[in-house]
């Protein structure tokens, strides 16, 4: 069992940075890859990016490849979202998301889901 809980969000003007944790409980931590996912209002969950398990391997969307990294301490349990150049599309609530083994960009096939931080970027 993992739960996790995201943290970071706010308010932010377009071309500012912000960054995303995401605290995890339990003790195979590094046994997960981790995902991060985003919702705008009135739209589906959509994909952000992932970090593998072992580091070794991160995966990005489109939208967001350039800007935005993820990175993982396993000795904390943290993952984090670093959120450069934000543009008021990248408005949404954040979440966060572990899943056993190789990450995936398939929201489908994570097992454990945060509650979500918001992030609202102002033009």
């Amino acid at each position: 069992q993992v739960t996790l809980v995201e943290s970071g969000g706010g308010l932010v003007q377009a071309g500012d940075s912000l960054r995303l944790s995401c605290a995890a409980s339990g003790r195979t931590f590094s046994s997960y890859s981790m995902g991060w996912f985003r919702q705008a209002l009135g739209k589906e969950r959509e994909f952000v990016g992932f970090i593998s398990w072992n580091v070794a391997y991160t995966l990005y969307a489109d939208s967001v490849k350039g800007r935005f990294i993820i990175s993982r301490d396993n000795a904390k349990n943290t993952v984090y979202l670093q959120m450069n150049s934000l543009k008021p599309e990248d408005t949404a609530v954040y979440y966060c998301a572990a899943r056993n083994g190789d990450g995936s960009h398939y929201k489908e096939t994570y097992d454990y889901w945060g509650q979500g931080t918001q992030v609202t970027v102002s033009s």
